[in-house]
């Protein structure tokens, strides 16, 4: 049994034997430690086993969050932090944890944790994935999945707050870790907006990878991070582009005709005004020059949907 405001950090993992050691070490200062091992093939439980007895053998669920829940009710601490298996705390965020006190009686139910993304071996500070706030760390029985999608956040009742110090995630480290999960994922983000009341339109095979690159390469500044912003960018467009892709399947490949002169040019033309607008406001951003900014600016109204 847990002490009193302890916490118990619930891990879930498939095939960890590369990331689970780091990321089990990085917990050590929890006064309890739940391993969800999720029916794994390589040397995960015997990892797993060096660092806690409380192990808990699953089926490996393609809607991860099942097991995390399971994970949450075999807790006896009064708080939970859960992680994945590529997830560490850092020494920062320890401490910040441990000079909460995490005091039973505070209005707080839960914290929203700032996350580091390395990809492809490096952190990746804009393109959407910084300060990717995460709500990891929350009362015992105040807060659960709701297990409907992949991607979706702990739900907390009652008030939340924000930690200031990072959770660091190795996320993708190669092309074919990223398409591996795309199965699980893009099916599932298809069966949510069909859920949602999405209507299929084919002209989302092309606005929506497009409206996806450029927010992620232009507004949310991801030619910050080099080459990797603009293929992390190519990447989510393609991975919206499946998503739509399966809605399509999921309409049973419907027999579509298009004009090639009328309408697949309209498209485009919709997806150059605002690429140029994109372009035209990143050069606002870092020209001085008076009279090139007023051209640009200009520039940005005209192609402003």
């Amino acid at each position: 049994m847990a002490k009193k405001n302890s916490l118990s950090v619930v891990i879930s993992v498939y095939n960890g034997e590369k990331v689970l050691e780091d990321c089990l070490k990085s917990v050590a200062f929890a006064q309890e430690i739940i391993v969800i091992e999720n029916s794994s093939t390589d040397r995960t439980p015997e990892i797993a086993k060096k660092y806690t007895d409380k192990i808990f053998t699953r089926i490996n669920n393609p809607m991860l969050n099942i097991n995390k829940n399971f994970g949450f009710s075999k807790t006896s601490g009064d708080w939970i932090l859960c992680l994945d298996a590529d997830e560490r705390v850092t020494p920062e965020l320890e401490e910040e944890i441990k000079n909460l006190k995490l005091d039973n009686n505070s209005k707080i139910n839960g914290y929203w944790i700032p996350r580091k993304n390395i990809i492809f071996g490096k952190w990746i500070e804009h393109t959407g994935w910084y300060p990717d706030y995460q709500l990891r760390l929350f009362k015992r029985n105040k807060g659960k999945f709701l297990e409907k999608h992949v991607h979706e956040m702990i739900q907390v009742q009652g008030e939340t707050g924000y930690l200031k110090n990072n959770l660091l995630h190795y996320n993708y480290s190669s092309i074919s870790e990223f398409l591996g999960k795309l199965n699980i994922y893009v099916k599932n983000e298809a069966e949510q907006l069909i859920a949602n009341g999405y209507k299929f339109k084919w002209q989302d095979a092309i606005a929506v990878p497009a409206k996806e690159f450029l927010s992620r390469y232009f507004a949310r500044e991801g030619y910050k991070d080099g080459f990797h912003g603009l293929m992390l960018s190519l990447l989510m467009a393609f991975y919206h582009l499946l998503v739509i892709a399966t809605v399509w399947e999921k309409h049973d490949f419907e027999k579509i005709e298009i004009s090639v002169d009328k309408e697949i040019k309209e498209e485009f033309k919709r997806v150059y005004r605002d690429l140029i607008y994109w372009i035209a406001d990143e050069k606002i951003k870092r020209i001085k020059n008076p009279f090139k900014r007023t051209y640009y600016k200009i520039l940005r109204k005209i192609h402003a949907k």
